[in-house]
């Protein structure tokens, strides 16, 4: 029986009032589902992520939001099944669920780390230094990241119904902006079973995700400068969506990925026989099967060196061969049907257009005989290696993407010529390139790389670790150039900070620090009673300061810490030779013993709140100490950053180290791990 499927709005499931559109098995068209918004208040949709999923979100901290991505991903994982279920009518192998469902989850579990290791326990994130607008230092500025007071919009493509949304979802939640997801038709029976899992964990705000079935009505007309919609799809669609009156009149942020002509380049020094040869031809054939090709990344032309032609395609060919086209519920298939016999039809097309470039080398796209189904009411197709002899001046072959299990064989000459057809690509989301020769890869990386957001550089080092030309890690750059979608960055930190707004902020040192929670030279520094050391925590106070007294560095601890580590440099041992140094006076102190001292000045000793110094960051040696010279030590508290267990969080230190004419010979940050009240040892 048909699912019925509902759209999720205003925190309550709503089901269509008309206008059902049925969805078919990819394996035998049987009626899968029924599609339909109507009946969806995309007003009141609109509304609802900002009155209720906006404020519920802000109100958390990036640590916060962080955790509820990592407990979700645990909710997911342990009840993945019945989405491996469901991807098989849209052809998805188990293979194939491994990079969708599993992919997915591990996005998510991949964000919640980089959240906690990455952003601070704030609901706004600082970025960059801080700058000095006057001469008397009064004046500073830095910028913030705080998250938009509207709602994102994600409309997604029919290949990865799971791990699209979730790759989506991610960085938006972490960055405090609610969602309202729309899936593909082809494929919304698996995104919605995949929300209302994620709605039934009970983890997530309310009104933070919000599910439309069907398609986006009038959605786009109620969006505001505040608000971002990201697509994944054709290059078709998305001029249609950017062009929309409402993107343009509102500035609507709007990111695209889209159509995308990957390459993959066989180095000349990659020949047969060698692992890079080998590794070309498996990753070819893999990201020409994995999905049935139905990829954003998959590889759709194969450069190869003139020379090596024949034997490249050969090789593809007869890996090709190999491959079982069948029903993804048979353990034996490695490649299930497309994921309509619209999309099947689609490519087919596709094929004709780049075969007048050339020829088929292998396959044939309109007849198919797949294990345990039939190739008329499934949406089967035997993968299609295609060879265009003269690349250079191919009409399609640069231009028109078969998204299915279709790739390209184009010869080149010369390492410039391989760049240059690269490049005819438009701009793309990856490319790769197998190779030993350290030339050939500079060559050809640096030429290809602005027109690409990824590239991948394999060689018998990396070949078996590597994660393949279409699999980037979760969090990484999964954005691209031009055609690919207009160089936006989709993956990592910076997918976070397309749901921010960065405002320069402009005032006093005082009034800075207390705005930004973190400390900044010039602000109050007021000396505690107690050595902070002393002082747990949450006790302790932005800006809480200690000066220490003073010590003098003489010629014998210069030349005792040189032979304890055995640093003999000439500037710490030889008179004459640092006096010909222009950045010496003459014999000068060590950085190292200068932060040993500096510790020696600062460190409480006995037992208390610090637990740990885990590092030094920023540290700079600003003006050499001389013998005789004396040194003494200001420690600020400069900011604090809860920990992902309760017992402890991170301080952060300014710490200056000073000579007897109070000149900065030396800056860094300390990092310290601190316990909390609870978890105190005794003092």
């Amino acid at each position: 029986m048909a699912i019925a499927l509902q759209s999720y709005v205003q925190d309550r499931w709503v089901c269509p009032t008309g206008g059902l559109v049925e969805i078919a098995s990819a394996i035998d068209g049987r009626p899968v589902a029924t599609c339909s918004s109507q009946g969806v208040d995309f007003a009141a949709a609109v509304r609802h992520a900002r009155d209720m999923g906006g404020p519920a979100l802000r109100a958390m901290t990036f640590h916060d939001r962080a955790d509820r991505l990592r407990a979700l991903a645990g909710y997911l994982n342990d009840r993945k099944e019945v989405l491996y279920r469901l991807s098989t009518n849209t052809g998805a192998t188990k293979r194939d669920n491994a990079f969708d469902v599993d992919g997915g989850i591990g996005t998510l579990f991949a964000y919640a780390s980089r959240g906690r290791r990455e952003l601070p326990s704030e609901r706004f994130l600082v970025e960059g230094g801080v700058e000095t607008l006057s001469k008397s230092g009064a004046f500073v500025g830095t910028h913030i990241l705080t998250p938009l007071h509207g709602v994102a919009v994600h409309i997604n493509a029919f290949n990865f119904p799971c791990w699209g949304p979730l790759e989506k979802f991610a960085p938006a939640f972490l960055a405090g902006m609610p969602v309202i997801t729309k899936p593909a038709t082809a494929t919304a029976y698996v995104t919605e079973a995949l929300v209302r899992l994620m709605l039934e964990s009970g983890i997530l705000p309310v009104g933070s995700l919000q599910l439309v079935c069907g398609s986006v009505g009038d959605l786009l007309d109620h969006l505001t400068g505040q608000d971002v919609v990201s697509f994944t799809g054709s290059l078709e669609t998305s001029q249609i969506l950017r062009n929309h009156p409402a993107i343009g009149r509102n500035a609507v942020r709007f990111i695209a990925e889209r159509d995308s002509l990957n390459a993959a380049i066989l180095g000349p020094d990659a020949a047969p026989g060698t692992p890079e040869f080998d590794l070309f031809v498996r990753e070819v054939v893999r990201e020409m099967t994995v999905k049935a090709g139905q990829k954003c990344t998959a590889i759709r032309r194969a450069f190869v060196p003139r020379a090596m032609e024949g034997e490249a395609t050969r090789a593809i060919a007869e890996a090709l061969g190999a491959v079982t086209v069948g029903s993804p519920l048979l353990a034996d298939t490695r490649m299930g049907p497309l994921v309509s016999l619209g999309q099947r039809d689609a490519v087919r097309l596709a094929v004709a257009e780049i075969a007048s470039d050339g020829e088929i080398a292998f396959g044939d796209p309109n007849r198919c005989e797949p294990l345990g189904a039939d190739d008329v009411s499934g949406a089967f197709m035997a993968p299609v290696l295609l060879r265009c002899p003269d690349p250079a001046s191919a009409r399609f072959a640069h231009t028109t993407e078969a998204f299915g299990p279709v790739a390209t064989v184009m010869p080149y000459g010369s390492l410039e010529e391989a760049v240059d057809l690269a490049a005819r690509g438009e701009g793309s989301l990856v490319a790769s390139l197998f190779t030993f020769d350290a030339e050939v890869g500079a060559a050809i990386a640096f030429g290809i790389a602005p027109f690409h957001g990824r590239l991948l550089i394999v060689d018998r080092d990396c070949g078996r670790d590597s994660t393949g030309h279409g699999s980037p890690l979760p969090g990484l750059v999964h954005g691209g150039p031009g055609r690919a979608g207009g160089g936006e960055e989709l993956g990592g930190l910076r997918g976070v900070f397309h749901y921010m707004q960065r405002t320069a902020l402009q005032g006093s040192p005082a009034r800075l620090a207390s705005l930004t929670r973190s400390w900044i030279k010039g602000a109050p520094a007021p000396a505690t009673e107690r050595h902070p050391f002393r002082l747990d925590f949450d006790a302790l106070r932005i800006g809480d300061t200690i000066e220490t007294g003073s010590r003098t560095v003489t010629l014998e601890d210069i030349e005792q810490f040189a032979h304890f580590p055995g640093d003999t440099f000439y500037a710490h041992m030889d008179e004459e030779a640092a006096k010909a140094n222009p950045f010496f006076p003459g014999r000068v102190a060590h950085g190292y013993l200068l932060l040993s001292f500096a510790a020696g000045l600062f460190v409480d000793p006995p037992p208390g709140p610090v637990l740990a110094n885990y590092g030094l960051d920023n540290l700079r040696f600003l003006k050499p100490v001389s013998p005789g010279d004396a040194i003494r030590v200001r420690l600020t508290v400069k900011a604090k950053n809860a920990a992902r267990q309760p017992e402890y969080g991170e301080v952060r230190w300014d710490a200056e180290i000073f000579n007897q004419t109070g000149e900065t010979v030396a800056r860094y940050d300390l990092l310290t791990m601190n316990a909390r009240p609870h978890a105190a040892p005794a003092a």
